[in-house]
């Protein structure tokens, strides 16, 4: 749970403002973020500081309180969600450097026909999802889409519409990626009923916005020439088919092995869900062990040391090389943990201010669904940030007050809605966007049509199944 300022010892910010007054601070902050990100080209680290300062200003809240605030929240996120980023990213490049993700390609592949391809994609895309950041996704799953068309002679839309989807959606509802794992934080969800619904919805969303809309995305743009075997703008792709210490040629982790490696910390993390609804006391020790072993940092710890075993030693890398290959990994995050970390002291801020009562009393009055809000507001920022990070930590600290008195299941489905408002419409300010142009080679128009259309689909259909659930469970 993230500690308030007066656990820390420190006093929160007066809540003496009106609530127009706290609408309008929300407001001039939000749009300085927006306006710094995407017209000055400020780092989003550089613009959540500066747009949380904003927020105190107009607040009427002293400066002092600001930085006890600020640095109370971005402590609290970088502490608890900042160690799963981090061990995430060592498990994400020991697959991607051992030649684990071309093991899981081949293995599908090689028992797929030509009409379930689109499937077998959208299957490839979702399991390499779990433990890889969407950008790394990317840059692994485009060769081998481009090696699935040419050799199935497949149309390029056909196959790289559901990998996509495949990477998307478990990038925006599935911990222990950022946003989730975020949102889970600053609303006190539990991480794995979170986990255990989140898949519930990802996969008939993954089926609407993969193969599915992937038939019809296909008719929209139409054949694509097949690029060269390069990445974009022309770079040679990433060879992740390892070469071992002696030179001896190619060795590459057993299909078995790396799928158990990939699904161990789902795995515990789901077990600690299960045994905390099957037995449900505390003080059992058999629940005290699932609790452990299943709590994220201790589920990811295992599955990144034993993916050192599965994944490193079974491509031949020697102790040097594995310790190279997971030291690497932390340097490309280290911007992503600093946004996490001043989206937490943002999202403090916004609490610290009364923003967070202020919102509960209004959608009290208004009647509005909470986890209708949080998707709402999470669209609204994804639409103009582009970044589904920032409008996931924003969002969840709006409506982080509206979970207070939710069960456990109504405040995963409010991580979900959130993450889901996240993803809607990628467009010109999204660097997902350029990237998807780029390596497919297709027009603006082109990728509007078929890559923004699909975060769309996801987006709707994915807040379409949580709100019906909501009233299920």
């Amino acid at each position: 749970m993230t500690p308030t300022l007066l656990a820390a010892g420190a006093p929160a910010l007066p809540h003496t403002a009106s609530n127009g007054q706290l609408l309008l601070a929300v407001l001039l902050s939000i749009g300085a973020i927006v306006l710094l990100i995407t017209r000055f080209k400020l780092h989003p680290f550089l613009a959540l500081t500066l747009g949380s300062g904003l927020l105190a200003a107009v607040a009427g809240a002293p400066f002092d309180k600001l930085l006890a605030s600020f640095s109370t929240g971005f402590g609290s996120t970088v502490a608890s969600v900042g160690l799963l980023i981090g061990l995430g990213a060592m498990l994400g490049k020991l697959l991607a450097d051992s030649g684990g993700a071309n093991t899981i390609a081949d293995t599908v592949l090689a028992r797929t026909g030509p009409k379930l391809l689109p499937w077998a994609m959208a299957l490839i895309a979702a399991v390499l999802g779990l433990p890889l950041f969407f950008e790394v996704g990317v840059v692994l799953l485009v060769p081998i889409v481009l090696l699935v068309a040419r050799r199935g002679n497949a149309p390029l839309i056909g196959i790289g519409i559901p990998a996509l989807a495949g990477l998307s959606v478990l990038h925006g509802l599935v911990p222990p990626h950022p946003g989730p794992l975020v949102a889970v934080d600053a609303l006190h969800a539990d991480l794995g009923v979170t986990l255990a619904l989140g898949l519930l919805i990802a996969v008939p969303t993954l089926i609407v916005a993969g193969p599915l809309f992937g038939r019809l995305a296909q008719r929209w743009v139409g054949p694509l020439a097949l690029p060269e075997e390069t990445g974009p703008a022309g770079t040679a792709p990433a060879d992740t088919a390892p070469v071992d210490a002696a030179g001896k040629g190619e060795r590459t982790p057993k299909f078995a092995a790396v799928l158990a490696t990939i699904l161990l910390p789902v795995v515990l993390m789901l077990g600690k869900a299960l045994a905390d609804v099957v037995i449900d006391d505390p003080k059992a020790t058999v629940q005290r062990l699932f609790d452990f072993i299943g709590s994220p940092l201790i589920a990811l710890l295992a599955a990144t040391l034993l993916a050192m075993l599965t994944l490193g030693r079974a491509a031949g890398f020697d102790k040097g090389r594995i310790s190279e290959t997971v030291g690497s990994a932390l340097g490309p995050i280290a911007g992503i943990v600093f946004i996490v970390g001043a989206g937490g002291g943002f999202k403090q801020t916004l609490i610290d201010v009364g923003v967070g009562q202020a919102v509960s009393e209004w959608s009290g009055k208004w009647h509005v669904s909470a986890l209708l809000l949080g998707w709402l507001i999470a669209v609204l920022i994804r639409l103009a940030t582009g970044s589904a990070t920032v409008a996931t930590i924003t969002a969840a600290g709006i409506v982080g007050p509206l979970a207070a008195g939710m069960s456990t299941s109504h405040a995963a489905l409010l991580v979900l809605a959130i993450g889901a408002g996240s993803l809607f419409l990628s467009h010109v300010n999204d660097a997902g966007f350029w990237l998807v142009k780029e390596y497919f080679g297709m027009s603006v128009g082109q990728t509007l049509k078929s890559w923004s259309v699909m975060e769309t689909i996801i987006s709707v259909v994915a807040i379409a199944l949580i709100l019906p659930l909501s009233l299920i469970i």
